[in-house]
Parts: C-alpha cells; sequence; structure tokens
C-alpha cells in the first residue's frame, strides 16, 4: 500500500487523494503524540546531565519531567507550538507521500528495478522526506521555539514569532539545523520506508493465514518498529538539530539552566561531546524513541486508514454511477 504496486488496486487513488490522507495522517498523528514531543525537546536542549543525581538538572526522567511541566505551566504546555506543529505535519505528511508515491511509480515504469525492493524504498524514502523538510523546515524552527520556551513567554503567538524572528535574526534563522536535518532525514526517512516495507513482507511470511484480516494492527506494529529501528540508527542528528533551532533564544533557554551558542553543526557536535561526554549525543532517546514508535505506527497506520477510505469511497461512488 506505501508506495508504488502494479498489484495493488489502490494504485488507481489520484496524488490529490495520496496528498488528503498524507495529510490528514499527519495531522491525527501530530495531535496524538505532541506531548511526548514536548518531553523530548526538553531533554534534547538540557545541556546538565539527565539524572536525579545532579542538582542543576530540571528535568531526567519521562514522568517526572511531565509532572514538572504540568505543575510549571499547566496542561495545555504539552501542546506549546501545537499551530506550527500542525501546519508542519500536514504539509510534511502532503509532501513526503505524494512525492513517495511518485518515485517509486517512476522507478517501476523507468528501471528494472521491483518497487517493493528494500533499496528502491530506502532512496526513494529518503529523497521524499527531503523534499518535505526542506518544504517545511521553517515550521519546524518555529515549532521547537515555542516548544521550547518557558515563563515568561517570549513569542506570545505565532505571527509575533514570525515578525520577531525576522526582524532580530533575519530571514536565515528559518533554517537554522537544516544542514543536520538534511542529513539525517534522508536515512531516517529511508529507513522507516524499507523497513516498514520490510516487516510487512515479514509479518506476512510469518503468519500468511492473518495477512489479509489483521491489516489494521499489522500496519501500526510494523511501522512503530521501523520508527524504533530508524531513530536509534540516526538519532544524534536530530539532537544537533534541535540545538541549532535555538541559537539566538538563549534568553528563553535561562530558566531551564546552562545555555550554549555554537557556530555550526561540527562545533556543536565537539561541544556536546566535550561538555556532556559521547552520551549527550544520545540525552532524550528515551522520549524520542516513544515518539517514533507512536508517529511512525501511527503515521502509517492512519495513512493506510485514509487511502483505503477514499478508495472504497471512490469505489462506491463508481458503482453507484454504473448501476444508474
Amino acid at each position: 500500500m506505501v508506495g508504488y504496486d502494479p498489484k495493488s488496486e489502490v494504485k488507481c487513488i489520484s496524488a490529490v487523494e495520496v496528498a488528503v490522507a498524507g495529510s490528514a495522517s499527519g495531522f491525527v498523528t501530530r495531535a496524538l503524540i505532541s506531548p511526548v514531543d514536548v518531553i523530548k525537546i526538553r531533554f534534547q536542549l538540557q545541556i546538565e546531565q539527565l539524572s536525579p543525581r545532579n542538582p542543576l538538572a530540571k528535568y531526567y526522567g519521562i514522568l517526572q519531567t511531565a509532572h514538572r511541566i504540568l505543575h510549571e505551566e499547566g496542561l495545555t504546555a504539552f501542546w506549546k507550538g501545537h499551530v506550527p506543529a500542525q501546519l508542519l505535519s500536514i504539509s510534511y505528511g502532503a509532501v513526503q507521500f505524494v512525492t513517495f508515491e511518485c518515485l517509486t511509480e517512476l522507478v517501476h515504469n523507468a528501471t528494472p528495478y521491483d518497487t517493493r525492493n528494500f533499496i528502491v524504498h530506502f532512496v526513494c524514502g529518503g529523497l521524499a522526506a527531503c523534499t518535505a523538510t526542506m518544504t517545511v523546515q521553517p515550521l519546524d524552527t518555529l515549532r521547537t521555539r515555542f516548544a521550547a520556551q518557558g515563563e515568561p513567554k517570549v513569542y506570545q503567538n505565532l505571527r509575533h514569532a514570525v515578525v520577531t524572528m525576522y526582524q532580530t535574526e533575519g530571514p536565515l534563522t528559518f533554517y537554522r539545523g537544516l544542514t543536520p536535518t538534511i542529513i539525517a532525514v534522508f536515512p531516517y526517512a529511508g529507513l522507516q520506508f524499507s523497513f516498514y516495507n520490510l516487516l510487512q513482507q515479514l509479518y506476512k511470511r510469518v503468519m500468511p493465514s492473518e495477512g489479509m484480516n489483521a491489516g489494521n494492527v499489522k500496519n501500526l506494529v510494523c511501522g512503530s518498529c521501523a520508527g524504533v529501528i530508524s531513530k536509534t540508527l540516526t538519532y544524534p542528528f536530530d539532537l544537533f538539530k534541535k540545538r541549532l533551532q535555538v541559537g539566538g533564544f538563549e534568553q528563553a533557554r535561562a530558566a531551564f539552566g546552562q545555555v550554549r551558542t555554537y557556530k555550526g553543526l561540527m562545533d556543536c557536535a565537539g561541544q556536546i561531546v566535550r561538555e556532556e561526554g559521547p552520551v549527550g549525543l544520545f540525552k532524550g532517546l528515551s522520549p524520542s524513541l516513544l515518539k517514533a514508535a507512536l508517529s511512525t505506527g501511527f503515521t502509517f497506520f492512519w495513512y493506510e486508514f485514509f487511502c483505503n477510505l477514499l478508495y472504497a469511497l471512490k469505489d462506491t461512488g463508481s458503482t453507484k454511477g454504473q448501476e444508474g
């Protein structure tokens, strides 16, 4: 279903319908996983060691962080930056899935390669994600700024954030962290798509009798596993991206502990290893894996669900038209 398959009857849905399914999937997934994302970002941006033994550490565990955010900032803090995050997810989902479907169809029509091949899905998935990332990077930066700010708020709303950042930091600030993002997103998304496809094939081989009857559960489980594997292999680049995106935003970070200024990707990586040790490259990994399992599982689950729904609606409409 995900990716062009000449044997699938759902291949007849249009690019517009793919975009709608991708956007709807992004919308639902973002609303569900936003609290985990906020906790993950707080972990990634904290300089101090994530340990209860460190008296300077404000956050050190998922439950402790959730309780502290709830106590200090209220329930709505778990959806900080939700408007730009939703715009990000809706746009990203549409661009990524349309690009991926088009690329896999191109591979089928113009090359001798099998579109269900692991490498084909890796390359097409990586290119699709890079295209989507460059399209929505400004929204990702805004989302990170909103999720990272404490009280009192530096940015009151989305318009205020855009105007303030543009006037004080220039237009290029919206693309902070783009280099590590692109470097990380290609293998991350590529592995997501390829492992999702591989796990789907393995599932059918292991439980062929259940293959057709357990579609929704299969999609969710395979997507979650693909997300965990992909995130673990590419995690440090996600950390670099978050640290670079809050550059120039130090005054809003003071309430959370120490702040650092980085000159670029290599300087960011070097400072983290020197000051926080190699383990610092994996700060926030536990909520990130939880988020990856939920977000990737839900993304593929809802994408397949909406594709099937759109196909069913179209099929019902055409059947009624023929009967009339």
